[in-house]
């Protein structure tokens, strides 16, 4: 959801020095591939892990690997569509044409509403982050500086992101492979730290500490952390050879997963999970608990970084929607006015005024927020993806060529999807500030559909004005 336009920047980039170099416009397999890891990890994992750590302990690993099944199986019901049909607006486009335009409607604005969401989460792990040198500093004042500074950058008309995405996407992975590396060496004595247990005894013997539970009501933020992975459905239909589809979506998971898993498995070596919570990085508190001259330190300004890239991409497309909402009369038609330098200034002040809310929350329930907003944008997502497989099985009879990708054991491999979906959705409800936040997110797709209905009532199925 945070990534749609930062993935079509980054794949028309590549389109560019591919042409450069005398090559096909189109993209191979391992550009794709690379692209889709750099879009799906931020600060979601980064941070939001310490949450999910908390609620089901080491079995997290195991979470993991269901939750990236639970995402690839979505990637492909996406790419299909995306490759057999040819219209505009992606998944909320794919809706409008299977359900009519009340769903494409709400998609839409949904769609900003999570990215909305993502923003404020990004602000919380940003914010969270700051603090861990600043620990008498309130939250509220790094997120409105944050704020301040990701609006700033896209008020000045810097669109283009593709570039600079690409350079964090860099340091998101070569962060992830240096932890993994220290953790390698602690675990094979290369380094012997004195008084701290760095066996793999503590990671099994207490797997599952909250049972099966646990693991259900942590899903949902496991799930949340793969966000991005829709949208490689949607840059799937520029790959050279659509049958190197699958190829593309397994490396992309298999990369994704160690890329999750192996960091998290070290974490649990240098540091009891025990001590993991949901206010620190626990990667930040498991370097803590080295005598390392400043290496939670500048672990803590890549992830800071990271965080700050991801959560200016979200508002510069969270802009875009609100704009592509107005050119379809489906949102105000002053939010499409676009000055000189390109930038939707309307738009962006409408996004700002949402999130100065979102902000005065973080300061009225500091200890709570993040976990509300989190599981928030995650139902919006899941919800997301539901409709993304409900697409698919109304459109699959209309596809005209046969010969196109088409996703593996269909229909079983969507009813699987929906069923980890199902029970993920469930297993927020387990916790109280899960509940929370799911009841959060109903609440704004009622409200969604029901702006939907005043806006038609008098039309009778026009286009709103």
């Amino acid at each position: 959801m945070r990534h749609d336009h930062i993935v079509k920047q980054r794949v028309q980039h590549r389109k560019e020095k591919n042409i450069k170099k005398g090559k096909k416009p189109h993209l191979t397999w391992r550009q794709l591939t690379m692209i889709g890891i750099g879009s799906v990890i931020g600060a979601g994992y980064f941070l939001g892990t310490g949450l999910s750590i908390s609620t089901a302990g080491p079995a997290i690993l195991l979470v993991y690997l269901i939750g990236g099944l639970t995402a690839f199986l979505v990637f492909c019901s996406l790419a299909e569509m995306t490759v057999n049909i040819d219209t505009p607006g992606s998944f909320r486009g794919y809706a409008k044409m299977a359900f009519g335009h009340c769903a494409g409607f709400t998609i839409g604005w949904m769609y900003w509403l999570s990215g909305i969401l993502v923003i404020a989460s990004e602000l919380v792990a940003l914010s969270t982050f700051t603090q861990y040198w600043f620990p008498s500093i309130p939250l509220w004042i790094f997120s409105i500086i944050y704020a301040a500074l990701g609006f700033l950058i896209n008020i000045m008309g810097l669109s283009n992101f593709s570039k600079i995405e690409s350079i964090f996407a860099l340091i998101k992975m070569t962060t992830l492979i240096a932890f993994t590396v220290f953790g390698a060496l602690l675990l094979f004595n290369v380094i012997t730290p004195q008084e701290i247990d760095t066996s793999t005894s503590q990671v099994f013997e207490s797997f599952m500490p909250n049972g099966v539970i646990g693991m259900w009501s942590s899903l949902v933020f496991v799930l949340f952390t793969f966000a991005g992975v829709a949208f490689m459905g949607v840059a799937s239909s520029e790959l050279k050879h659509k049958r190197d589809i699958p190829k593309a979506g397994i490396a992309m998971f298999t990369l994704l997963l160690a890329f999750y898993t192996i960091p998290l498995f070290f974490i649990f070596v240098m540091v009891p999970w025990t001590e993991i919570n949901d206010s620190n990085s626990p990667f930040v508190t498991a370097l803590s608990a080295f005598n390392i001259p400043y290496i939670d330190s500048i672990f803590n300004i890549i992830i800071i970084s990271a965080a700050f890239s991801t959560m200016v991409g979200a508002i510069f497309s969270i802009t875009k929607v609100l704009v592509s909402l107005a050119n379809d009369n489906d949102a105000p038609k002053i939010l499409a006015v676009i000055n000189k330098r390109g930038v939707a200034t309307k738009a962006l002040l409408l996004s700002a005024l949402v999130l100065i809310v979102t902000v005065v929350l973080v300061f009225l329930l500091p200890d709570t927020i993040y976990e509300y907003v989190t599981t928030s944008a995650g139902v919006i997502l899941i919800i997301n993806w539901i409709v993304i497989i409900a697409s698919q099985f109304k459109l699959r009879p209309t596809y005209k060529d046969n010969d196109t990708f088409k996703a593996f054991c269909f229909p079983y491999d969507s009813y699987l999807a929906l069923c980890l979906i199902f029970i993920a959705l469930t297993g927020a409800l387990v916790e109280r500030n899960q509940r929370i936040g799911v009841f959060m997110s109903i609440g704004f797709i009622l409200i969604i559909l029901l702006c939907y209905r005043f806006i038609y009532r008098k039309k009778g199925g026009g286009s709103p004005k």
